[in-house]
């Protein structure tokens, strides 16, 4: 993980730049001082960088600490440290110092899927192309890009609520990846192979834990890891990126073989049986006949229902 220590009102930036540098293995070893449990894991800050950035509000020296958390998502370790070696930051540039943090796009924690689907699973070869022209609308469309990563979004965001982790930042981290090269883009890739079939590919950041927070206290994401299986958050990554992966296929799928809107409609139908007060046995035969008809409404529902629970009687 990247921990971020904002410098500003720094008189020679590229200078400090220098002294900062210089002085990594000091920085290093005050920023591990701070997380004894975690060096004698493996983990812990192993590397720097800085950089000056050009700002509305002037120059600024912006110094990141390369943290390995092991199996930890490691915001506290990160920030701790950040915080630990800010004092020892300002000695060194003469400046002040004013964010020290974790930044959640993570692109030194990648992960990445990959698969090669058979055309006869996804209904043929006109399918397989229909998905590769999605893929590429995605690749060079923001607009589309941002549904075209929602959808992967969606399995991945499921799995990371139902495990105690920060579904926030991993998203934060996800879209600002896509972006990272100055457009919006797509976070997978869909190809066509020489035998037709159908190849993809996704990478994003993922910085996920096993440890700490709601991973080990709640029961629900105890459970949910334990079904899992996992054992070290770089597979707990792979996993999620597979999953990603998976989901953005079953949408695509759906959009260019039958259209995302006939599943939508089942589903919207089905909830609209219920919430007419459809009996358990005949909410799929109200959902059914509204999708038929075209005609999704509470007033059509509740017509529905008496008709089918007058046939019954």
């Amino acid at each position: 993980m990247i921990g971020q220590i904002q410098t500003v009102s720094v008189k020679d930036p590229e200078a400090a730049r220098q002294r900062v540098l210089e002085a990594k293995e000091t920085i290093l070893r005050k920023a591990n001082e701070q997380d004894p449990v975690l060096v004698s894991a493996g983990g812990g800050a192993k590397n720097l960088d800085a950089k000056v950035i050009d700002t509305a509000a002037g120059p600024m020296l912006i110094t990141e600490l390369y943290v390995d958390c092991r199996d930890a998502m490691g915001a506290n370790a990160v920030n701790t440290m950040a915080e630990a070696i800010a004092s020892t930051v300002e000695n060194l540039t003469g400046g002040h110092v004013y964010l020290r943090i974790i930044s959640n796009l993570a692109t030194k924690r990648l992960a990445q899927a990959q698969c090669v689907v058979p055309k006869e699973s996804v209904g043929g070869e006109e399918v397989v192309d229909g998905i590769v022209y999605a893929s590429a609308f995605a690749e060079a469309d923001p607009y589309r890009a941002a549904t075209h990563n929602k959808g992967a979004m969606n399995g991945i965001i499921a799995v990371i609520l139902a495990t105690g982790n920060d579904h926030r930042a991993i998203e934060a981290g996800a879209h600002a990846y896509a972006a990272l090269k100055g457009q919006y883009t797509s976070l997978s890739k869909w190809e066509k192979t020489e035998k037709g079939d159908l190849r993809g590919s996704i990478e994003l950041p993922m910085a996920v834990g096993l440890i700490g927070g709601a991973v080990r206290t709640h029961p629900i994401a105890k459970v949910a890891m334990k079904i899992l299986g996992v054992r070290t958050a770089n597979e707990f990554a792979e996993v999620l990126a597979a999953v990603g992966l998976a989901q953005n296929l079953a949408a695509l799928r759906a959009l260019a073989h039958e259209g995302i809107q006939r599943g939508h409609m089942s589903l919207h139908a089905r909830n609209i049986a219920a919430a007419a007060g459809a009996p358990e046995d005949i909410v799929n035969l109200v959902a059914e006949r509204m999708v038929k008809e075209r005609k999704i409404r509470m007033d059509r529902a509740i017509e529905l229902i008496k008709e089918l629970s007058a046939d019954e009687s």
